[in-house]
């Protein structure tokens, strides 16, 4: 028990904390303040961000910044670090418990890191990889050929049928019978359709590959109930921390504890699964993780096991596909035509401008957005063809399909009339107002 000074002593130093930047650093604390500003007054539709909580944003700037915490709990190269094992062990048991996993690994910087980590417990260098292309929805990291992936592996895109743009599961078993990968990525950051898991998994076990998701983008959905959970389907499942699940900018990976092609690919090896996973994390790729990060990602994963994540999840479906219809009702074209998650991408090929030039407009009218490549772009990936949409971080607002409409029709006026300064910044106070009704979580509720 701490006496009445010490507990005085201690809210002291949280008040100086809060309140240090503006008199260390003015200019940082400036743009911060500019930031908190262009975030409570515009519509965040980049569909890989959100708003992560006070508490979560306490976490992550907290005293765990200090600690040096290299190795795994129980087994670190410095003293003092009892209260972070028990601190990563929390966010441990609650990253298994939330989605049902055997093992989890909650030290990687990020997705990329993450997925890096995967290739170095799985294969060997040249080893050939199955993924989705970007153009069709996928990541840097299942193989495209700029990113490591597709330079130190070798790349087996698989594809979108024609008619539906969604996976081609035929297509894609006959490849995998073809070429035998040694491993399958099934994920993206610009799918916007339910993936079939049980089946991607019967085409892996054929081809004796490996079988990852990736969930970056759904994680959030997948904790809320609202889109199947891989585990149980797949060897491995990699994600960030942030996005849907609305945590610290971080990553994790999720893995079976033993590994079902142990004898034919690593018949050498005294590692089961898991804890090839964690040497591929460290020593081999990282040293200390971030444990600030980590104690943030303790707390989303708290809030993401409540009730009220799972209304959350369910909204921001909801919101996803009351945004795509009414684009679509407005004669707008999707990619799939539409969506099953928390995002959409319009595909604007046929209009007079780039996707990247109407989501700057969009910009200038407080609509914030991706541009983003469509199946079969014919612009260049620094131009693109297509907008990317994302209904989490409006869903964190409170917003509903009322303001899904809303938010189409400010989209369709800018879109309608790119060139038109007086339109965007009549569309920007509007957007303004809109924003003003609502708490914007980590902002507007400390």
């Amino acid at each position: 028990m701490m006496d009445n000074s010490a507990e005085r002593a201690i809210a002291q130093s949280n008040s100086y904390v809060r309140s240090s930047l503006a008199s260390v650093d003015s200019c940082v604390h400036e743009l911060l303040l500019r930031q908190e500003r262009q975030e409570r007054t515009t519509l965040k539709l980049i569909a890989s961000e959100n708003f992560a909580s006070s508490a979560v944003l306490e976490a992550t700037g907290s005293i765990f910044t200090n600690k040096y915490a290299e190795g795994y709990p129980g087994a670190r190269y410095y003293a003092g670090n009892e209260i972070v094992d028990e601190l990563e062990n929390l966010a441990i048991e609650r990253l298994k418990r939330l989605f049902g996993s055997e093992h989890a690994n909650v030290q990687p910087y990020s997705g990329s890191p993450a997925n890096q980590a995967v290739y170095r417990a799985l294969l060997k260098p040249r080893d050939k990889v199955m993924g989705l292309p970007i153009p069709e929805g996928g990541h840097l990291t299942h193989g495209w050929d700029i990113n490591f992936s597709g330079t130190d592996y070798r790349r087996v895109p698989y594809g979108l049928h024609e008619k539906t743009q969604q996976i081609d599961h035929d297509l894609l078993r006959d490849t995998a019978k073809r070429e035998r990968p040694r491993l399958i990525w099934i994920g993206g950051t610009a799918y916007p359709r339910v993936f079939d898991y049980e089946v991607m998994a019967e085409i892996a076990l054929e081809a004796n590959a490996y079988l990852v998701a990736d969930i970056a983008h759904i994680s959030g959905l997948i904790a809320a109930g609202v889109h199947p959970n891989p585990v149980r389907h797949c060897d491995v499942v990699s994600s960030t921390s942030h996005k849907s699940i609305r945590g610290p900018r971080g990553g994790f990976i999720l893995s079976r504890n033993e590994d079902r092609y142990q004898a034919l690919y690593h018949p050498k090896s005294k590692y089961n699964l898991a804890r090839r996973i964690d040497r591929a994390v460290f020593p081999h790729l990282q040293g200390g993780p971030h444990m600030n990060v980590i104690a943030a990602l303790a707390v989303a994963l708290q809030e993401a096991a409540t009730p009220a994540f799972r209304v959350y999840g369910q909204q921001t479906v909801k919101n996803a596909k009351a945004l795509a219809q009414a684009l679509l009702e407005r004669g707008y074209d999707l990619v799939t035509g539409g969506t099953d998650n928390h995002m959409l991408i319009l595909d604007m090929r046929d209009r007079p401008l780039s996707g990247k030039a109407y989501a700057e407009r969009l910009s200038k009218a407080g609509i914030i957005t991706n541009f983003n490549m469509v199946p079969g772009d014919p612009r260049d990936p620094a131009v693109t063809s297509g907008i990317r949409l994302g209904s989490p971080a409006v869903t964190s607002m409170g917003m509903r399909e009322g303001e899904m409409v809303q938010i189409a029709a400010f989209i369709d006026l800018v879109c309608r009339q790119p060139n038109d300064p007086d339109v965007h910044a009549s569309v920007r106070k509007d957007v303004a107002n809109l924003c003003a009704a609502f708490e914007v979580p980590g902002i507007t509720d400390r």
